[in-house]
């Protein structure tokens, strides 16, 4: 299990996802031990947890940021009161 925290932003443009970048390092540690086992856009299958609220989802490789991305459905910001710019600690399992 990986757990973290970083800032949750908002992708620019006229759509509404919101994302998590994941650290440097912990990217490295996954890219390493799972990149292997990617899917379609080199996705990598996880159960994310926030808070008290966890999802199934997928993390994403972000080349600009040298990253993956997390992204964080409205569901999770509602329930758990998130907007752009707050810190979350985050806690995946591959």
């Amino acid at each position: 299990m990986y757990v973290f925290s970083a800032e949750l932003w908002q992708i620019d443009g006229p759509s509404a996802w919101y994302f998590v970048s994941l650290p440097p390092d912990v990217a490295d540690d996954i890219r390493a031990e799972f990149a292997a086992q990617a899917g379609g856009f080199g996705s990598i299958k996880v159960q994310a947890v926030v808070r008290s609220t966890e999802w199934s989802t997928s993390i994403f490789p972000d080349k600009k940021r040298g990253t993956y991305l997390l992204p964080v459905k409205k569901s999770v910001r509602m329930a758990e009161n998130l907007e752009a710019g707050d810190v979350a600690t985050v806690s995946l399992r591959i």
